[in-house]
């Protein structure tokens, strides 16, 4: 899954991201992890920094060969041991109920079919583990909602696949996911997201 330009400009706007608030916002996504974690769609290796040392290992999936090579030199400075694989959220290479914790972040906007890179989550999430998730979402205000929804049919083409309109912790808690806690914020870090600039951030826990 290459996505080359996009991973570049990626590259570039993730820095300005992190100055206008998303570093906070990773640093409160992993605060009080524990254990084994698998991240899903790690892109350039902007969460490593910020998990706990009670956290063991993370495993983590980035299809995207640009932002693994960079996810992979982001690893090499961590404080936890990460590993970074080649691998999509539709087929995460682990054993059934074999991690504590999963975290996705700003990646179910992308992810082929919802439901199915959850269902994988799901699987690999042992029984009362966590699901941390931070992702722009299908707005509340009704006006906005519909400008994503329009804007859907054109944006994915230049996001790498981004979609706009995703109702997603509804799908969260469709996959077999418990909300323990979910904030929503408007969060637009550079004028290009502005109608990606509704959040959410919380955990869950796999039933």
């Amino acid at each position: 899954m290459s996505h080359p330009i996009f991973a570049r400009v990626y590259q570039r706007l993730s820095r300005a991201e992190e100055a206008a608030g998303g570093a906070a916002h990773r640093e409160r996504l992993l605060a009080g992890l524990q254990g084994r974690a698998v991240e899903i769609g790690a892109g350039n290796g902007l969460n490593f920094g910020h998990y706990p040392q009670d956290v063991t290992e993370v495993v983590a999936v980035e299809p995207e060969p640009h932002l693994r090579s960079r996810a992979v030199k982001a690893a090499e400075g961590a404080p936890v041991p990460v590993t970074v694989i080649d691998a999509t959220a539709d087929a995460v290479p682990l054993p059934d109920a074999s991690v504590d914790a999963g975290v996705v972040s700003l990646v179910l906007c992308s992810v082929p079919v919802q439901a199915t890179a959850l269902a994988e989550l799901h699987r690999v999430i042992r029984p009362g583990g966590e699901l941390r998730f931070y992702e722009h979402v299908l707005a509340d205000d009704t006006r906005l909602a519909r400008y994503q929804r329009r804007a859907d049919h054109i944006w994915p083409r230049f996001a790498g696949g981004c979609h706009l309109a995703r109702p997603t912790a509804s799908a969260i808690a469709a996959a077999g996911f418990e909300i323990v806690d979910c904030e929503r914020f408007m969060f637009p870090p550079y004028w290009v997201a502005r109608l990606s600039a509704n959040h959410i951030l919380g955990r869950a826990v796999r039933r």
